[in-house]
């Protein structure tokens, strides 16, 4: 310890010797560390998350995919992580190895609630939340911030309707009251009294960027939402997770799992199809982890966040090998007194390990400013991956794991930029340093020192490349054709279902809607629709042509009102759209894409033909809608989706089993309007408010769930892929930046000990571009040496990162042409000022150092 606090004084007071150096190096190592620690933060907040419950290892989920949200049919692959109630409730039966087992809705995203407190001059809001099965806190062993938390009375069909409100919604919304525990609510205009505060931290059973306020139980969805398939057995909506007893085996219980699961599929009214009783043996779950809970988020960025991980540890990568070219060109100055310290008899260990004591010390202030440098920039990260989200449970904030990560990669670090420096100053001879001038050591940079050159370029292309790739993918994702106009349009979400309307009250309701808002000054077009095409949504279905061979194809559906397609800028290309006559009560009709004439009708005209939903129960319906227009491919959902067979209902009309006696009215959700959308003549200031004031003279409870322009909409669908571009880039310029700077040195170095040589070559009569030109040649083939390296990487490395572009599987010509010009160009720079620097020698000073 003693020879370790002696080696710490001594290292601090050489770098203090040498100011210049010792910031060079720890800014390279703050912003090299910081990079690879703020990615860290994120994976660590989202990826290596636990839930904040109760021992979260022993917790097990029946499943392994989002699946999400409320699913009919089969699945081909027979890999099943959503259940329908009475599914749920056989598991909990037969399965003693749960000590218990919970359910929790898996799409209440879609869904939201308006919730009003009961009591003059309140105001209703739409929130969101979940129903879960009474047990759900108990599972968790989560124990209340006030009141109390659900118990199995609770979760009964009869029960009231009661409910737990999170801890931050009792914070933010009524600023902690006591008195909101017991008090009456309205939650979908229906009475309901809040019981107690969630725990606080608790955010739910998933990540999310708008967790959920309430928590209700199961058994009164269908009261409070009108959820007809929480008891349809062959409708699956939960997701489920259990606490394990100790010892349990995981392969027993997963096998048992699976052949309960077959068991309880073989009667279902699904698997009496043909097609679904062969996928029937394939049944099966996987038990996978549920300490994290439900990982649809994590699921979604797991691939980008290594991804960056990876480039941040690149960028790490250049940055050592920077200082380890510092560290030499240092361990040449001190030749002089590391020969003198080995003359007097120190050991070549000793010196080794002050020098490696040295490095570490540089890469723990370094690691401390890279925990600065993360912080920032893992809020930055935040702001640029969930903008305008301020309810997630995800922070920038250090997390213990988070400064061990900084510490460990500070410590690798300095080893590994340290190690080589330390052992070639170590090998000094003490004869030969001491008796030696500057004609004997003119020897130029070490071979080391160019290599070290040339990884930077290499990795600095490698870099470049990737950053052109993603930004070219970026460009070409934003800049498709989606057949869609968003000039001055707006998307309004609203929820008629929450402000208390049943499904056969909906029709008068959407034409007061439009009316109203055609009222308003400036408003062209008003068309409502379930879903919009830009939004995470989508709806789908089997589909069969009457009279003609089922396919097993589907396609997705949408419904909308007349003013639908204008509004969002689609175009009829044959036929009619929807229009006024198009009620409930009239012959059902439909709008296919152009897509979907494709798929089911080759090059015949689908004017005139009907079909319906095709699967299990469907026999005799597949002349439900008649197809009297065909718009053209809008794009829905995303970009990346091609072949995108679409078909367009009516919102009043009844979809696909207008037929179905098992079907009645009450029970179509699909005849709920989710989004009105709003093209204006020019932008409106202040329109969100007029919006609002405009559905609250309709009904107070039909409050807006979401407002945004329609280019908004799109701009969202591209917010990993703008991080991606925009990260990459960043990283690509550091890490060419550091190149460039350790370009600059090695020439730099290589000219100042070549001093003499070059005074002597310019009294010999060597003109100054001559000697530009020399030292030029040198920087300049280390450079091309590192393009030979990192051009066949780069293209090598694309297969890896190909699934996260669009439309780009290779290197292509455009982007190798720009990475390379930007590197030579700073390699040129780079080495063109000590170049210049070399030419301005006068020779007589030159010699005099002879």
């Amino acid at each position: 310890m003693r020879v370790l606090l002696q080696d710490l004084g001594y290292g601090f007071r050489q770098l203090r010797k040498t100011p210049g150096f010792t910031v060079t190096v720890l800014l390279t190592l703050a912003l090299g560390i910081g990079a690879n620690s703020a990615i860290f933060t994120l994976v660590n907040a989202i990826l290596l998350h636990n839930l904040p419950v109760v021992d979260p290892k022993t917790l097990i989920r029946i499943g392994d995919s989002d699946d999400c949200c409320v699913n009919g049919g089969w699945n081909d692959n027979g890999d099943y992580s959503l259940f329908a109630t009475d599914t749920y409730y056989m598991f909990k039966k037969s399965m003693p190895e749960f000590e218990e087992l919970a359910a929790m809705e898996s799409g209440y995203a879609w869904r939201p609630i308006t919730v009003r407190r009961a009591g003059p001059q309140t105001v209703a809001k739409s929130v969101m939340g979940t129903f879960v099965s009474g047990n759900y806190f108990r599972v968790f062993g989560l124990t209340p911030a006030a009141g109390r938390l659900f118990v199995d009375g609770d979760d009964q069909k009869g029960a009231p309707v009661t409910a737990v409100m999170s801890y931050d919604a009792w914070q933010q919304d009524y600023e902690g009251n006591p008195s909101v525990v017991g008090s009456a609510f309205y939650i979908n205009t229906k009475p309901a009294t809040i019981i107690g505060i969630a725990p606080k931290g608790f955010y739910g059973d998933r990540i999310d960027t708008n967790p959920p306020k309430y928590f209700l139980p199961m058994n009164s969805m269908d009261q409070v939402i009108g959820a007809p398939y929480f008891t349809d057995p062959d409708t699956q909506w939960a997701y489920i997770i259990g606490r394990v007893k100790p010892g349990t085996s995981l392969p027993t219980l997963q096998a048992k799992a699976s052949t309960l699961l077959k068991q309880q599929f073989t009667p279902l009214k699904t698997f009496a199809d043909p097609r679904a009783k062969q996928v029937l043996p394939r049944t099966h779950v996987t038990l996978t982890p549920g300490g994290g809970g439900i990982q649809n988020m994590q699921d979604g960025y797991k691939d980008h966040l290594k991804l960056l991980q990876w480039i941040a540890a690149l960028v790490l990568l250049v940055a050592c090998a920077n200082i380890a070219n510092l560290l030499l060109v240092r361990g040449m100055s001190r030749r002089a007194e590391l020969s003198i310290r080995t003359a007097l008899g120190a050991q070549r260990s000793r010196i080794v390990r002050q020098l490696l004591t040295e490095s570490v010390l540089l890469s723990g202030m370094g690691g401390l400013l890279g925990l600065a440098v993360s912080y920032l920039g893992a809020h930055a990260l935040l702001a640029l991956a969930f903008p305008d989200q301020h309810n997630m449970p995800v922070t920038a904030s250090p997390s213990p794991r988070v400064i061990g990560f900084s510490f460990g990669i500070s410590l690798v670090t300095g080893i590994l930029f340290g190690l080589a420096p330390a052992l070639m100053a170590a090998r000094t001879h003490p004869a030969e340093a001491l008796r030696s001038n500057a004609r004997t050591t003119a020897h130029g940079a070490s071979f080391l020192q160019r290599a070290l050159v040339v990884l930077q370029a290499a990795l600095s292309l490698v870099l470049l490349i990737a950053a052109g790739l993603f930004a070219q993918s970026l460009n070409k994702a934003e800049n498709v054709d989606m057949k869609l106009d968003a000039v001055n349009r707006y998307i309004v979400h609203i929820n008629p279902q929450a402000a208390g309307y049943k499904n056969t009250e909906v029709e008068p309701l959407y034409q007061t809607i439009v009316d109203q808002f055609h009222a308003i000054p400036g408003v062209l077009k008003v068309g409502l629709a379930t879903y919009t095409p830009m939004e995470s949504n989508n709806w789908g279905s089997g589909v069969k042509v009457q009279g003609e061979q089922d396919l097993n194809k589907g396609a997705s559906w949408v419904k909308g009102t007349p003013e639908y397609f204008d509004s969002v800028g689609t175009h009829v290309v044959m036929g009619r759209g929807f229009q006024l006559q198009d009620t409930l009560n009239a012959s059902p009709v439909a709008v296919v894409n152009q897509e979907f004439v494709k798929q089911f009708f080759g090059n015949r005209n689908p004017i005139g033909h009907r079909f319906g939903f095709s699967g299990p129960g469907q026999a005799g319906m597949d002349g439900a809608h008649e197809i009297v227009g065909v718009v053209e491919d809008t794009t829905y959902t995303s970009v990346y989706w091609k072949n995108h067979a679409m078909y367009f209902l009516p919102l009043t009309q009844r979809a696909g089993s207008a037929n179905d006696p098992n079907g009645p009215l009450e029970k179509d959700q699909s005849m709920y309007a989710g989004a009105i959308v709003i093209q204006t003549a020019r932008p409106i200031a202040g329109f969100e408010k007029i919006v609002g004031d405009t559905l609250a003279s309709i009904n107070p409870n039909l409050t807006i769930v979401k407002f945004q322009t329609f280019q908004q909409q799109i701009d969202d669908r591209f917010v990993e892929e703008r991080l991606i571009a925009r990260l990459t880039s960043l990283f690509g310029l550091l890490a060419l930046l550091l190149a460039a700077i350790g370009l600059y040195g090695v020439t730099a170095y290589t000219v100042v000990r070549r001093t003499p040589e070059i005074g002597i070559r310019m009294a010999l009569g060597a003109a100054r571009s001559q000697v530009i030109g020399m030292v030029m040649r040198g920087a300049m083939l280390q450079a091309v040496a590192g393009l030979a390296i990192g051009i066949p990487v780069a293209i090598f490395c694309v297969r890896y990162v190909k699934s996260q572009l669009y439309e780009i599987t290779s290197v292509n010509v455009p982007v190798m042409t720009i990475a390379v010009g930007v590197l030579v160009l700073t390699a040129a720079i780079a080495g063109l000022i000590p170049a210049r620097r070399a030419a301005s020698i006068d020779p007589v000073s030159a010699l005099r150092i002879e």
